[in-house]
């Protein structure tokens, strides 16, 4: 059960987005107030601030959607039972103070709000895809209203640069499911950009820090939506010298990022990581992504330290403790690795693609980890982790180190992985399908743990690199010391024992 039904306990309900609401902001107020008027309730939907909504984009969207926002002055007292802060944590800097009873918060945003009850899920790249989540736990028709959809599909899109920063599964599960209107998308993104923001988006472009032994680029940009750090970032990566290229700008509570690449040797979504961790959160696609950095955490790590200059210290860094390596011309010194083979007898689990989809069949295995795009055949099956993660192998590889067991498997990872039939659409849910097997300790390979970070462009991948940070494993197998590879530690302490000489 989600919590939506738990709210369903108050007969009249306030919703309150940030001030100067954005599209995540309208569209999952929206969906709430659609929610609970058709389950009987009496809903508003407020915002208040300095400045009412005039934005064109935001406009067009309220009028459309015919969004029942109503703007109250701050310390508006809240007559319904329970004040809901959508996208916004209740006594932070960027919502006006209400007086209410009862405080409930929902975002997707890491923070220190008041609240009587957050549900708060930092991992997710808008508060669209959080509701949107919960529709499906309630089994909700949402999909009954087209409007309400786009409004959703537009939150996501808006809050993560046209979706480059959507770096989750359930943000790509909530774009494929909606049903959207793309005449309306498109009216509202073609209005998505003012003649000050054009004016900001200029003079950011002006004031740029260049490094050329990185070929990076650095950006400040006066406070603007979203959008508009990555309009910035995309013109920057036109430029012929530039590979990375980092825009940000200052909000309420803390600093917006936009990440761009265009080099294989570094991925956007893992630098935008980089550049925040420990103090927000990153992540999007490998040449699209964003970031968000929290100020009272920044200030409580590094203070005294200008942002600027966190910033310049951070991409130095990055490049400076970063070793990209080429399998195929590696030659891997075995000095400080030791011998390991995989625990014997450990639980784990396989899907048979051909008893799902008929072969031929192209598919994308959805995990935590990412997309995988592959095709169904007789020698393909789909391993299941000790933690949950997905990914293909093939039907001798696994024979080799798995036995099969007739015993019911139990997922226990964060995000149920899927299969989607590019074909016809069909998504499949991998959990129902899922047979177990045990590990058979013939598996052995050479590792040392990592004291700094590698790129792995392995043998039979030369266009993405496999990423290994401080305490994951550089791996290879022991008959083949050009197959390179990298265990995250935490599967890496969970398979693998010394190898008994």
């Amino acid at each position: 059960m989600g919590f939506l039904q738990e709210l369903e306990r108050f007969k009249s309900i306030a919703i309150q987005t940030h001030d100067n609401p954005d599209p995540d902001a309208l569209a999952s107020a929206f969906a709430l107030y659609d929610y609970f008027t058709a389950k009987g309730k009496r809903v508003r939907i407020l915002y208040s601030g300095r400045n009412k909504i005039q934005k064109s984009n935001l406009v067009l969207m309220v009028n459309c959607c015919e969004i029942p926002i109503e703007y109250v002055n701050e310390g508006y007292t809240v007559p319904e039972e329970v004040l809901i802060t959508v996208d916004c944590q209740y006594g932070e800097g960027n919502v006006s103070k209400l007086k209410a009873r009862y405080v409930v918060i929902v975002d997707h945003h890491q923070g220190t709000g008041e609240g009587d009850e957050k549900y708060i899920y930092p991992y997710l790249g808008s508060c669209s895809t959080l509701i949107w989540n919960e529709f499906r736990k309630e089994k909700y028709e949402y999909k009954r209203n087209s409007i309400l959809s786009t409004a959703l599909y537009y939150g996501l899109m808006t809050d993560t640069g046209n979706l480059a920063e959507s770096n989750h599964p359930l943000d790509r599960d909530m774009v494929d499911d909606l049903v959207i209107s793309k005449p309306l998308v498109k009216l509202w993104t073609n209005s998505n950009i003012s003649l000050q923001e054009l004016e900001i988006a200029g003079q950011a472009l002006i004031h740029y820090d260049y490094d050329d032994d990185n070929k990076s680029l650095l950006i400040y940009s006066k406070p603007c939506d979203p959008n508009i750090l990555g309009f910035i970032n995309d013109l920057a990566l036109q430029v012929d010298k530039i590979m990375v290229s980092v825009v940000y700008n200052e909000l309420d509570l803390g600093f917006k990022v936009s990440v761009r690449s265009c080099t294989k040797e570094v991925r956007a979504n893992e630098f935008a990581s980089f550049i925040t961790e420990g103090i927000g959160s990153g992540g999007g696609h490998a040449d699209k992504a964003g970031g968000y950095i929290d100020k009272d955490l920044f200030k409580k790590e590094y203070a005294g330290v200008e942002i600027e200059d966190y910033f310049r210290e951070r991409i130095d860094k990055y490049f400076k403790t970063s070793q990209v390596i080429y399998a195929k011309d590696y030659e891997i010194s075995l000095d400080g690795m030791q011998k390991y083979s995989k625990i014997e007898g450990l639980k784990s689990g396989y899907v048979v693609p051909t008893e799902i989809l008929p072969v031929g069949s192209r598919i994308r295995i959805r995990t935590l980890e990412g997309d995988i795009d592959t095709y169904v055949s007789d020698d393909l099956y789909i391993n299941i982790g000790v933690n949950g993660e997905a990914y293909p192998t093939s039907i001798t590889k696994f024979n080799t180190s798995y036995e099969k067991i007739d015993e019911p498997y139990v997922f226990d990872g964060e995000y149920e992985p899927t299969v989607h039939d590019l074909e016809s659409g069909e998504v499949l849910n991998l959990v129902p399908f899922v047979k177990s097997c045990v590990s058979k300790g013939t598996s052995v390979i050479y590792a040392r743990e990592l004291t700094s970070t590698v790129k792995i462009f392995t043998m039979w991948d030369d266009d993405k690199y496999y990423l290994g940070k401080p305490g994951d494993y550089l791996a290879c197998r022991f008959d083949d010391h050009k197959d390179v590879y990298v265990i995250e530690k935490t599967i890496f302490n969970k398979t693998y024992q010394l190898a008994k000489e």
